[in-house]
């Protein structure tokens, strides 16, 4: 259940956003299910539920360091970069459990952290999507690649596509590619952190070649784990 639209935001200033860590990575774009059974987070849905405008459902998505927890670590366990992501659709369940479905928005960086209660909340930066003239150009290229890539794994990646195909967009392209690529957190990460879509279009590529030599050379295929096919568990 996933999609990449494009979504555009302007840089903006500090601002105060409740956060919802993960062990996985949201980009700008990518339809997200959720299962919410915490109480700090049934809270959170229960909050936004009741602002009148949908756009302003929006509550931060991060990944946390692998073997790391924000209890001990704080503000060091987690990415310094993150994505907002907009609550679309919610399900409530007798014991107060929720099914929603959410939409990556905008992306933040991580300035300070407030743990003083459960549910956490940071003040952030978001980030501009800057894009230059050659976009268009590496974006080619990388779409090429990402083809062979999916070839090479069959139908593993499909879901990430959706029923138009790859994107022409270069920035919706680079995101698309962040999400459906089989890649450790770390580049992952690195990817979604690009100053600008050519950046993130070269790192992709980088990649790319890495992932399709390494198939090519191992004939092994990577352990496809794609974020927000199945619902994510808090």
């Amino acid at each position: 259940m996933r999609r990449i639209t494009l979504v555009a935001y302007a840089a903006g200033m500090s601002d105060l956003l409740p956060l919802f860590p993960l062990n996985t990575l949201l980009v700008p774009g990518l339809v997200l299910p959720l299962h919410v059974f915490e109480p700090r987070y049934r809270g959170l849905v229960r909050d936004l539920m009741e602002l009148e405008d949908d756009d302003s459902r929006e509550f931060g998505m991060i990944a946390v360091r692998e073997g790391r927890s924000v209890e001990r670590e704080g503000i060091d366990a987690l990415y310094p970069v993150g994505v907002t992501t907009i609550l679309r659709q919610v399900e409530e369940h007798a014991d107060g459990r929720f099914d929603i479905v959410t939409t990556g928005a905008r992306r933040f960086r991580l300035r300070s952290l407030d743990a003083s209660e459960p549910l956490l909340r940071a003040e952030v930066d978001f980030l501009a999507e800057a894009t230059d003239g050659g976009d268009e150009v590496i974006a080619r290229r990388v779409t090429e690649r990402f083809q062979d890539y999916r070839e090479l794994l069959g139908g593993q990646v499909q879901a990430s596509v959706g029923e138009d195909g790859i994107p022409t967009d270069p920035t919706v392209l680079s995101y698309l590619v962040t999400a459906a690529m089989v890649l450790p957190l770390d580049d992952r990460q690195s990817l979604l952190a690009a100053a600008t879509t050519t950046a993130r279009l070269r790192l992709a590529d980088h990649l790319l070649v890495r992932e399709l030599t390494l198939i090519g050379e191992l004939s092994a295929m990577p352990a496809v784990d794609l974020p927000g096919v199945q619902p994510s568990v808090n």
